[in-house]
């Protein structure tokens, strides 16, 4: 079964040249890993520092694998620095209903 996750992200709006580079580097390898099904970042017409990771994988395996990957060899260090507020994690299901 599917999923879709969102990375929910508010950025220090000083920071968002910066934020750019780092999200981009950082998604490039996302996009890239074994069952992602794509990514698109959604930025927040009010609030330019508000921005959500929409991510599609084609299992909760695959992101379960994901989170791994990120939580070991690929440990993002980077982006904390550039953010106004923790970042949020919520996973859906897609079902058909």
């Amino acid at each position: 079964m599917a999923l879709i996750a969102l990375l929910d992200l508010k950025l220090k709006t000083e920071t968002l040249d910066d934020a750019k580079v780092v999200l981009g580097r950082i998604l490039a390898d996302t996009r890239a890993f074994e069952g992602c099904l794509g990514v698109d970042v959604l930025v927040d017409d009010a609030d330019e520092g508000h921005w959500i990771a929409y991510e599609r994988w084609e299992s909760a395996e695959a992101d379960a694998k994901y989170r791994e990957f990120r939580e070991g060899p690929g440990k993002i260090t980077d982006l904390g620095p550039l953010l106004a507020g923790v970042p949020s994690l919520t996973k859906y299901s897609v079902r058909d209903i």
